[in-house]
């Protein structure tokens, strides 16, 4: 890891000089504060403006770095976080990066010298280059994110998705088309495995034909109706990888007089709260957001409170399989499956 010597060696200027560039200071000439700037880019500077203060001490603030701050799956996670670091008496400091690799960097490096640690969630794969510096710098736990040596809290995907189509399989549908998520992101890919696992148990072949491109939006969910009514012969149900596109396309089969689950069974995955009221009541995969915050903090905070960091952790959750009206119309209300189980311990903990 670069220190502000060896931007100084590098550039040909002392130490006060670089600090003088990095902070600002408009005295220093144009020719060398191009070299500081220079030499620091190339060496992987991080500059750390509250370490001399910090040296004895920390923060107790914990960095939250996630690529959304929008829906119901990020501000349940939020939630877990903020209440268990409270427990743990910490204080959060929050910010997205929209997914793009600079901006996580960019972030990280704001935050440096004012958390004690970060929890990052950057599914995408070409974050791992940003990833691989920040976890160099903080005592870290990544959630949801290709992790490699580093602690890290995971869904359980595959299973999840496994779970929608073994019971899509059950009901006697053959012919089960998927909505997949953005590209190169680890949930959708590994919800998309678990799909073609599950198909392949089966004896069923998987068919690009009925893999159907989307990005995690309700629009996509949308826009994926008419490519998926057009696939001959047409499939009797279809998973989409998450909530929110399911949900755009329950909007589009309605403006289409296609009947759910009648000509249609879909399935989603996340269980958010309007799963369960939208028309008809959304089958989903049950994800405990709010639990894959808390598992987070908790992770970070041994690591911190541990002298070498402490072990490197990886966890994965739990999913379960929540029956509703919109693979089958005559199900059993008193089944737990359709009631969402984990709401009494939420409205305890608020």
């Amino acid at each position: 890891m670069a220190t502000i010597h060896d931007v100084a060696r590098a550039a040909g200027v002392s130490i006060a000089t670089v600090s003088r560039v990095l902070n600002g200071n408009a005295r220093v000439s144009g020719e060398s504060s191009r070299r500081v700037r220079a030499a620091a880019a190339t060496l992987d500077y991080w500059p750390n403006p509250a370490a001399r203060s910090l040296r004895q001490s920390r923060t107790h603030v914990l960095g939250i770095l996630l690529p959304d701050l929008y829906g119901e799956f990020f501000s349940e996670v939020i939630r877990g976080i903020d209440h268990e670091a409270r427990q743990a008496r910490f204080q959060v400091l929050l910010s997205s990066s929209h997914a793009e690799t600079e901006a996580i960097a960019a972030a990280a490096r704001s935050m440096r010298g004012r958390v004690d640690g970060l929890v990052l969630m950057a599914p995408d794969s070409e974050s791992a280059r940003s990833i691989d510096r920040i976890t160099r710098r903080f005592p870290a736990v990544l959630l949801n994110t290709p992790a490699n040596g580093t602690s890290a809290v995971s869904i359980a995907n595959a299973d999840g998705a496994r779970q929608v189509v073994d019971h899509l399989l059950a009901l006697g549908h053959r012919t089960v088309a998927v909505i997949k998520g953005p590209r190169g992101n680890a949930d959708a890919e590994e919800r998309v495995a678990g799909y073609r696992l599950a198909l392949a148990a089966a004896g069923i072949a998987s068919d690009p034909a009925l893999e159907i491109a989307g990005d995690f939006t309700e629009s996509s969910g949308f826009h994926a109706a008419p490519p998926l009514l057009a696939i001959q012969p047409r499939p009797t149900a279809v998973f989409a990888t998450n909530d929110y596109m399911a949900i755009g396309l329950l909007s589009a089969l309605g403006a289409r007089a296609v009947r759910v689950p009648g000509d249609l069974a879909v399935a989603g995955f996340d269980d958010i709260a309007i799963a369960r009221y939208v028309t008809p009541a959304l089958t989903t995969v049950q994800v405990d957001a709010y639990e894959l915050g808390a598992r987070a903090v908790r992770l970070l905070v041994a690591a911190i409170g541990a002298e070498d960091g402490g072990p490197c952790r990886r966890e994965v959750l739990p999913v379960n399989l929540v029956i509703r009206q919109s693979t089958t119309s005559s199900i059993d209300t008193q089944d737990p499956r359709t009631r969402p189980s984990h709401a009494g311990r939420r409205e305890a903990q608020t």
